[in-house]
C-alpha cells in the first residue's frame, strides 16, 4: 500500500496499490517495492530521465550500474547475451537472489544510464510475488538499486525505505520484511568464464554445484555490478570486526551469544544461524545505529555459506568513508 514517509508502514501491497504503482513507474516515477533480498527503489529501465531520477534520490555515483529486474529468463534474453554458463545459472536459480551481468543483447532497451555506458547489462528475475506482479504489470525492466541513501544500509522494510528517502520516492509498496535480507549474488558471465562479483543470496558454493567448476575471482578495473564499492553498506557508527568483547562506550553486533545480554546488544543469531543472521543483519545495524554510538563492535561471523555475504557486507560498512564535497 502507499505509504506517507511520515507514517508507519501500512497493510501489505494489494493488486490495486500494485497496479498504481505500476501506473506511477509507466510515467516515469520512483516507487519502492519489495524483493525477497532488500528493498528496491524502482524506475522504468528504459528511460534516461526516469533512471536519472534514482540517481538524484539516492545520491548515488552515477557510474555505478543498476540491476534490470525481470519477470524471467524470457524477457532477460531480449536484454543479455546468454552463454551456455549463464543459461545453466538462470535455470537453475531464477526466479531467486541472483544477478547475472551479461553482454548487451542487440537492441536491447535498457538505458545506457542505468549500464553506466557500459556494453554490458546486469540482470536479474526476483521471487518477491509482488515483486514479480509489479513488474509484470508495468510491462518494462524496472532498474532497482537498495532503495536507501547511496551507501546507507540497505532497507529490509518499508518503514526503512520512508526513514532513508522520505519525499525523495513517488510511492512505497509494503510486502513486509525481506525474508533474505542480503543483496543478490552477482556472477559476472562476460569474457573470461563466469566470476564472483559479489556474495549475496545464494552461497558460492551453490553456485559453483550447479555450474560444476569453481567461480573466478572479480577481475580488478572498472565497476560492472552494483554493490562494487570499498565502502558501501554503512551505517553512521563506525564498525570494529571480529571484536571478541566490549568496550565501555561501544554497541554491540552479536553472533551465536558471544557478548553479554544488554540494551546496546544485539544478537544476529543466539543460535549461530547464518540464515537468520542475513536476515537480520540490515535491521540491527540500523537499530544499533539509531541508539547513538559512536562504535559497534561485530563478534566474529563464519565465513561459509550466506556468512561470506554477511562478512562481505561488514568488510564495506567498516572501510573507510569516502570524504564528502
Amino acid at each position: 500500500m502507499k505509504i506517507n514517509p511520515a507514517d508507519a508502514p501500512r497493510p501489505l501491497a494489494d493488486e490495486g496499490a500494485i497496479e498504481e504503482a505500476a501506473h506511477i513507474l509507466r510515467e516515469g516515477g520512483l516507487v519502492a517495492f519489495p524483493t525477497e533480498t532488500v528493498y528496491g527503489l524502482g524506475a522504468d529501465a528504459t528511460s534516461d530521465a526516469a533512471v536519472a531520477r534514482i540517481f538524484a534520490a539516492k545520491g548515488r555515483p552515477s557510474f555505478n550500474p543498476l540491476i534490470a529486474h525481470v519477470e524471467g529468463l524470457a524477457a532477460a534474453q531480449e536484454l543479455g547475451v546468454f552463454s551456455e554458463e549463464a543459461g545453466r545459472l538462470a535455470e537453475a536459480f531464477w526466479p531467486g537472489p541472483l544477478t547475472l551481468v551479461l553482454p548487451l543483447a542487440p537492441g536491447a532497451s535498457v538505458s545506457a544510464l542505468a549500464r553506466a555506458g557500459l556494453d554490458s547489462v546486469a540482470l536479474r528475475a526476483p521471487a518477491h510475488p509482488v515483486a514479480r506482479a509489479l513488474i509484470a504489470a508495468v510491462g518494462r525492466p524496472l532498474a532497482a538499486p537498495s532503495a536507501n541513501r547511496s551507501g546507507r544500509v540497505s532497507p529490509v522494510s518499508a518503514a526503512h525505505v520512508a526513514q532513508d528517502l522520505a519525499r525523495r520516492v513517488d510511492f512505497i509498496l509494503d510486502g513486509g520484511p525481506s525474508p533474505i535480507g542480503v543483496e543478490s549474488t552477482i556472477v559476472s558471465c562476460l569474457d573470461g568464464g563466469p566470476r564472483l562479483l559479489r556474495p549475496g543470496g545464494i552461497a558460492t558454493e551453490a553456485i559453483e554445484a550447479a555450474l560444476g567448476l569453481s567461480l573466478a575471482e572479480a577481475a580488478p578495473g572498472k565497476i560492472v555490478a552494483p554493490g562494487a564499492l570499498a565502502s558501501h553498506y554503512a551505517p553512521r557508527a563506525k564498525l570494529r570486526l571480529d571484536a571478541i568483547d566490549l568496550d565501555a562506550y561501544e554497541a554491540g553486533l552479536d553472533f551465536g551469544g558471544r557478548f553479554r545480554i544488554g540494551p546496546m546488544i544485539r544478537d544476529l543469531s543466539p543460535g549461530g544461524d547464518l540464515q537468520e543472521a542475513a536476515a537480520n543483519l540490515f535491521a540491527f545495524l540500523r537499530e544499533l545505529d539509531a541508539l547513538g554510538a559512536s562504535r559497534i563492535a561485530v563478534a566474529p561471523i563464519p565465513h561459509h555459506g550466506l556468512g561470506e555475504a554477511i562478512n562481505d557486507r561488514l568488510a564495506r560498512a567498516a572501510a573507510p568513508r569516502p570524504k564528502q564535497t
